[in-house]
Order: structure tokens, then sequence, then C-alpha cells
């Protein structure tokens, strides 16, 4: 068991990005006995979990003239457009049902806000408003952190940094996670953690 000190991030494995769902990750489910093997090791374990309104404003769906992958310019900066996926409530939003929720200390829902996606377990992709993942973690007393899911280069990507930022140790396992890579955006990642002090652990794998 680690210190108590150490918490287990699990990182939105939800069906939409596992092989055959609406944003498949590829080998997205491939990471799932990992995790669940990993998950007593912790005392602290937090899952996201991507809870999108239907028609929300990341969905190139709402947006005449978009594709998917397509960009637009939001408020809070540019923003990929993406296949409408995790809804509220559907199976495609649902954690992948081999995933063990059993351990979990808290799941955190992220990206309700309706014109506001939320790449990151900490902030709203404004940078600024809080998900209220630190205050948790602080109460519990963690500092430092592992995380795991999907995507790599997105999602846990945008995390670790945040954690970073904010004073956690971080270590990213890549090896329990995988990857978009939508031109190049895996390595523009992985510098992106490195540079900010996140650990890369196991493999690079997509």
């Amino acid at each position: 068991m680690r210190p108590a000190n150490e918490a287990l991030i699990v990182i939105d494995v939800q069906n939409d990005f596992c092989p055959g769902g609406a944003l498949a990750v590829t080998g997205g489910d491939e990471i799932v006995p990992g995790i669940n093997a990993l998950l007593d090791e912790f005392s602290v374990r937090v899952f996201t979990q991507d809870w999108h309104p239907a028609g929300h404003s990341s969905f190139a769906s709402q947006h005449a003239g978009k594709s998917p992958f397509d960009t637009t310019e939001m408020p809070y900066g540019t923003q990929v457009l993406w296949p409408d996926h995790c809804v509220q409530g559907t199976q495609g939003a649902a954690f992948h049902e081999g995933l063990n929720l059993e351990p979990a200390d808290l799941i955190l829902r992220k990206g309700f806000r309706p014109q506001i996606d939320s790449y990151s377990a900490f902030f709203e992709n404004d940078h600024e408003t809080p998900t209220g993942l630190e205050g948790y973690l602080r109460t519990r007393g963690v500092d430092t952190l592992t995380m795991v899911g999907l995507a790599t280069d997105f999602c846990v990507n945008f995390s670790a940094v945040d954690a970073a930022r904010l004073g956690f140790h971080v270590t990213v396992r890549q090896d329990l996670c995988r990857a978009i890579d939508m031109d190049g955006s895996l390595k523009a990642a992985q510098a992106g953690m490195a540079e900010v002090g996140v650990r890369l652990a196991g493999s690079d794998a997509t």
C-alpha cells in the first residue's frame, strides 16, 4: 500500500473513449486490467467522468459548417470540436464495464457546463473555474498523484499539467494511458508535461 498522501486519479475510462465509442481512442480498453490491478495500492482513488449535456458547445454538431476535429474560437480560447460524446445518462458516458468502480472514493463529473469544455480534472478550459478536486485532495492530505486513463494528450495531459502547477507531485503512467495523437499532439503533450515537472513513467504507448 502506498503512503496515505498519494492518490490514484483514473481519468475518463468511458465507453465513448473506448473502441466502438463515439470518440474512440485506439486501445482505450487495453488499460482497464492494469488500472484495476493498481487500485489496491492506493488509499485515495478518484475517478473522473466526462459528463456533457446534449448539445454541448464543444460538439461539432452545434457549429454550422464545422466537422469533428475542426477548431473554433470560444471566449476562453481555441476549442477542438468533437463528435457528440459522453452525453449525460447515455451508455457512451458510462464507465467501461470492466473497470472496477468499487474502490472509488470520489467520482468527479466534468464538462457539464454547456458553454465550456473541461479537459482537466482540476479546471474548466478557461483555466480558472475549479472543479473542486484540488480542495478534496488537500483535505485528504494528498500531495502526490499517479494519473492513468484517457486520453494521454488531452484530459490526462491537462490534468497532469494543472496538478503540477498547483504544487502536486505528479506521475503519469503512460503504459496505463492511450492517446488520440492528432497532428503530433502526443509528443507535444509529453514535452509540455515534462516541462512542468510531471514524471512520465512506463512506455510511451499511444
